[in-house]
C-alpha cells in the first residue's frame, strides 16, 4: 500500500510540473487559475489512488464500496469544501454587500469642460484608419515581402499609439508554424510593421537584431512562459506591443489583483520585457515611463465605468428605482491628445438607449478619467444616420471618433464599402444627429470637413418656427453625396431640408401636399428641422 501510494505520488508530481510548464497558473490565491489548477491536480491524484485501490464498476453498473482511510476522505471533500468557500467568500464580497467599493473602483471628473478641455481637433493629428482596414494594410505591406511571406505570419494585436507625435498602429511578425519556429529560431523575428493611422503609410522595420520571446515562440522562449517563471506569483493582464521613443521594441504586460477570488480587478503596475534579450523590468503605476501608452485595457475601464454608473446610487437602486444609473454605450474608439492615448466612449441611461447623457474620455496610462455632460446621439444613431446618407451604396459605418469642431462635439465617421476600403467620410453633429454631411474621401479630410461647415450651419440659438405650408413647387439635387428637397411654398417662401430628416415623408410629397413643418429663419432659404 505505502509502495503504492509513493507511485501515485510520483506521477502526479510529475503531471504538476508538465501541467504547470504547459498551462502556466499564477502561484497566487486571488487568481481563479490558480484554484482550477490544484483542484484539477488533487482529482487526478485521487483518480489514480482509487484505480489503485481497486475501485471498479461491477456486473450490475455499481461501483464497489470500499472503506477509504481518513487521509482520503479529507482528501476528497477538498474539492467541493474548497469550491463552497469560495463561492461564500465571492458572495460575501459581492456587489450585493460592497457597492461602494465597486461604484469606487474609478474616480471619474464630473465637472469636466469639453470646449475648454478637449482641444480644437487637429486633422494632421486623426486616427482615420480603424484596426480593421489597418490589418488589411499591413497584410498587404507583408505580402510584398517575399523573403519573409513565407516563413512569418502578422500578429493581429495592432496596438494604437503615439510615436513621437504621430498616431500609429504597430504589430509584430511571428512564426508561422512550429516548423517556422525552429527554422528561423536562432535569428528570431527580423521586424514589425508600422501603419501610420492618419494616411495610411505602411512600412516593415527591420530590426537589427531579431526578437526572440514572443508568443509564437516555443518551450522557454515563448513569451508567457519567460513571464511566469520571471513572476511566478504575478496575475498578468493582456499584453501590448509598443515602441519607446525610439523605435525600440518592447512588451507591455499589466499586473493585476483581485479581491476575493477574481473580483474587482485593479492594475498594479506593468512588466516591460525587451522582446529581444527578454530583460524584464516590473513598474509601479505612478512609474510607468510615460512612452507606454497602454497600461489599463479597455475591456478593464469599461468594465470599472459600468460599476460607476450601476452602484452609484446603492445595490438595491441597481435593480430597482435605478435612479441615476447610467451604463457605456457598445463600442468604444481612441484618440490622442498631449502624448496620450485615451479612450472614448458614451455615456446613456439604462432605460433609454437612443442617446447619450455624455461621454467620458480615460487616459489609458494613467486611468484618469473625465465625463463630459453633453447630451446628444448615440454613437449607433450617428452610425445609422451617416449609413443612411448613402444607403444605395450599402457602405458601413465605423465607430465614431469624436473631435473639437469649432468648439462643439462632432462624431467624425468613415464610410467603408464590403472591401473594408474607406470611401467616404461623413461628420455628424453630436447633439443632433440629423446635420451630417458625407464627403468622398478621394476629396480628403479637409474637404469634407469644410462640407460640412458650410452645409450644416444652422445656429442652434436661432428660434424655430412651425407652420403648416401648402407645396407649390419641389425639386430634389444631390450636393456632396447628400440628397436635399429644395421647396417652394404657396407663399412664395423657399425651404431646404435633407433626406434625412424625414425619408418615410419626403420623397413622397407633391404639389399641393399640405404639412407641417419646423424651420429656422433665414434670409435666403429656410432650413426645415422637422417634417410631419
Amino acid at each position: 500500500m505505502k509502495k503504492r501510494n509513493i507511485i501515485n505520488l510520483i506521477i502526479t508530481i510529475v503531471i504538476v510540473l508538465v501541467s504547470y510548464y504547459v498551462f502556466l497558473p499564477p502561484l497566487n490565491f486571488t487568481a481563479p487559475e490558480f484554484w482550477s489548477f490544484m483542484f484539477i491536480m488533487l482529482a487526478f491524484y485521487l483518480l489514480l489512488s482509487f484505480i489503485s485501490l481497486g475501485v471498479f464498476v461491477s456486473n450490475h453498473g455499481h461501483i464497489s464500496t470500499l472503506k477509504l482511510s481518513l487521509i482520503y476522505k479529507i482528501l476528497l471533500s477538498i474539492i467541493p469544501v474548497g469550491i463552497v468557500l469560495i463561492l461564500i467568500i465571492n458572495f460575501v464580497l459581492s456587489p450585493i454587500f460592497n457597492s461602494k467599493a465597486y461604484s469606487k473602483r474609478i474616480i471619474i471628473n464630473q465637472n469636466a469642460n469639453f470646449q475648454e478641455e478637449i482641444k480644437p481637433v487637429d486633422f494632421s493629428q486623426v486616427p482615420l484608419l480603424d484596426k480593421e482596414s489597418t490589418q488589411k494594410i499591413g497584410d498587404r505591406v507583408m505580402g510584398e515581402m517575399t523573403d519573409l511571406v513565407s516563413q512569418f505570419k502578422v500578429s493581429n494585436l495592432y496596438t494604437q499609439i503615439n510615436y513621437n507625435n504621430t498616431i500609429v498602429r504597430i504589430t509584430p511578425l511571428e512564426y508561422d508554424g512550429i516548423i517556422k519556429y525552429f527554422t528561423n529560431r536562432s535569428e528570431g523575428i527580423t521586424g514589425y510593421i508600422m501603419v501610420n493611422s492618419v494616411n495610411g503609410e505602411a512600412e516593415l522595420v527591420r530590426l537589427k537584431e531579431g526578437m526572440k520571446y514572443m508568443p509564437s515562440a516555443m518551450f522557454n522562449e515563448n513569451l508567457y512562459r519567460k513571464l511566469r517563471f520571471s513572476y511566478p506569483t504575478e496575475i498578468f493582464g493582456k499584453e501590448n506591443f509598443e515602441l519607446d521613443n525610439e523605435g525600440n521594441p518592447y512588451w507591455i504586460i499589466p499586473t493585476i489583483k483581485y479581491v476575493g477570488i477574481g473580483l474587482r480587478e485593479e492594475i498594479t503596475g506593468v512588466i516591460i520585457l525587451d522582446p529581444i534579450t527578454g530583460e524584464s523590468e516590473k513598474y509601479k503605476i505612478e512609474d510607468v515611463p510615460s512612452w507606454v501608452d497602454h497600461v489599463y485595457s479597455a475591456d478593464l475601464i469599461l468594465e470599472q465605468v459600468n460599476d460607476w454608473g450601476l452602484y452609484n446610487s446603492g445595490f438595491l437602486n441597481s435593480i430597482f428605482g435605478q435612479k441615476n444609473v447610467v451604463a457605456t454605450t457598445t463600442g468604444y474608439n481612441y484618440m490622442v491628445q498631449d502624448d496620450d492615448v485615451y479612450l472614448y466612449t458614451g455615456i446613456t441611461s439604462v432605460a433609454q438607449d437612443e442617446s447619450n447623457l455624455g461621454f467620458i474620455l480615460t487616459n489609458m496610462r494613467t486611468k484618469e478619467t473625465n465625463y463630459y455632460l453633453i447630451p446628444g446621439a448615440e454613437e449607433y444613431s450617428a452610425m445609422a444616420s451617416a449609413e443612411g446618407q448613402v444607403q444605395q451604396m450599402n457602405y458601413k459605418a465605423t465607430f465614431p471618433l469624436l473631435i473639437n469642431l469649432n468648439g462643439k462635439a462632432t462624431y467624425l465617421i468613415s464610410l467603408k464599402d464590403n472591401a473594408g476600403l474607406v470611401k467616404m467620410y461623413a461628420f455628424v453633429d453630436v447633439q443632433n444627429y440629423q446635420k451630417v454631411v458625407v464627403t468622398d474621401a478621394n476629396e480628403g479630410i479637409i474637404k469634407a470637413k469644410d462640407n460640412y461647415l458650410k452645409n450644416s450651419n444652422i445656429n442652434d440659438d436661432i428660434e424655430l418656427v412651425e407652420n403648416t405650408i401648402i407645396v407649390k413647387e419641389i425639386n430634389i439635387a444631390l450636393i456632396d453625396g447628400n440628397t436635399y428637397y429644395f421647396i417652394e411654398d404657396s407663399n412664395n417662401n423657399r425651404y431646404k431640408v435633407s433626406i434625412k430628416v424625414n425619408e418615410n415623408i419626403l420623397p413622397f410629397i407633391k404639389i399641393g401636399s399640405s404639412i407641417k413643418i419646423t424651420y429656422s429663419k433665414n434670409n435666403d432659404i429656410n432650413e426645415i428641422t422637422k417634417i410631419e
